[in-house]
C-alpha cells in the first residue's frame, strides 16, 4: 500500500519575506496612528488652553479657503446624489405603487450615509489633499523650521486653524448635502415618475424618518472630518524627499483618508443601527 506523500511546504525564505513585510506594515500603520493621536494631543493643547492659542485670521482664511470655495462642487454633487437615489428606488415605488413612501426611501439613505460618506470623500479629495501639498511644501522649503526660529508655534500658527476649519467645513457640508439632496431627490420624484414634492415630503416626514437619523449622518461627518484632518496634518508635516515626497504625502492622506472614512462609518453604522 502506497504511503501519501505529504504535503510540499513553502521554501523557508519565502515565510520569512511574507511574515517580514506582514510585520512591517503593522509597524507603519501602528506608527502612524501614533502620530497622528501625538498631533491630536498637541493641537488640542492648543484649542483649550486660556485663551486658546490659535491664529485668528488663519482660521478664517482657511474657512473661506476650504468651505465656502468647496460649496460648487458639494451642491452638483448632493443634487445628483438625491436624483440618484430616486432613480434606484423607482422601480420598486412604481411596482408596488408605493409612492407615499418614496420619501422616506430616499431620504433614510441619503440622510444616514449617502450624504455624508460622498461629501466626505469630495471634502478629503479637494480639501486634505490640498492641505497636505501645502504643508508638505512648507516642510520641504523649511519654511516650518523658519517659524520656530521665529519664535511662532507652527502648531498655533498653521494646523490648529487648518485642523478646526477642516472640521467646521465638513459638518457644514453635510447639512447643505443633506438638504440639496433631498431637494434634488423631490424634483427628480416628480419628473421621472411623477410624484409631487409635496407629497414626498409628507413622506419624508410621516413619522418614519426621525431626528436620530439626521444626527446619525451628522454624528459621522464630525468623525470623518477629524479622520481627514488629522491624516493631511500628520502627513503634510512629515513630508521628507523634496518635491517628490510631497506627492508621496498627498496620495497617503488621500489613500488614509478614504480607508479611514469607509472603516468608521462600517463601526459607527454598527454599534448605533
Amino acid at each position: 500500500m502506497a504511503v501519501p506523500e505529504p504535503t510540499a511546504l513553502p521554501p523557508p525564505g519565502r515565510l520569512t519575506h511574507v511574515a517580514a513585510a506582514s510585520g512591517a506594515a503593522l509597524l507603519k500603520i501602528a506608527g502612524t496612528a501614533g502620530g497622528m493621536g501625538v498631533l491630536l494631543g498637541r493641537i488640542l493643547a492648543r484649542l483649550f488652553a486660556f485663551p486658546p492659542k490659535i491664529d485668528g485670521p488663519e482660521l478664517k482664511r482657511n474657512l473661506h479657503k476650504m468651505a465656502v470655495k468647496s460649496l460648487p462642487i458639494v451642491v452638483v454633487t448632493a443634487l445628483f446624489t438625491g436624483a440618484i437615489m430616486v432613480i434606484q428606488a423607482a422601480p420598486l415605488v412604481k411596482r408596488y405603487g408605493a409612492e407615499g413612501l418614496l420619501g422616506w426611501g430616499a431620504g433614510f439613505g441619503t440622510l444616514r450615509e449617502v450624504a455624508p460618506l460622498l461629501t466626505a470623500l469630495m471634502i478629503s479629495g479637494r480639501v486634505g489633499a490640498n492641505n497636505t501639498a501645502e504643508l508638505g511644501t512648507m516642510v520641504v522649503t523649511e519654511q516650518i523650521d523658519a517659524l520656530r526660529t521665529l519664535a511662532i508655534d507652527p502648531i498655533a500658527f498653521l494646523i490648529a486653524p487648518r485642523f478646526l476649519a477642516i472640521i467646521v467645513t465638513l459638518f457644514v457640508m453635510t447639512l447643505y448635502a443633506d438638504a440639496l439632496a433631498l431637494f434634488g431627490a423631490a424634483y427628480s420624484g416628480y419628473g421621472l415618475i411623477q410624484v409631487a414634492p409635496q407629497s414626498f415630503y409628507n413622506g419624508l416626514t410621516g413619522g418614519l424618518l426621525h431626528f436620530g437619523d439626521v444626527a446619525n449622518g451628522l454624528l459621522k461627518s464630525l468623525v470623518f472630518a477629524l479622520v481627514i484632518a488629522l491624516a493631511s496634518c500628520h502627513f503634510g508635516l512629515s513630508t521628507t524627499g523634496g518635491a517628490p515626497g510631497v506627492g508621496r504625502s498627498v496620495n497617503a492622506t488621500v489613500v488614509a483618508s478614504a480607508a479611514g472614512v469607509f472603516v468608521l462609518d462600517y463601526l459607527i453604522s454598527f454599534l448605533l443601527g
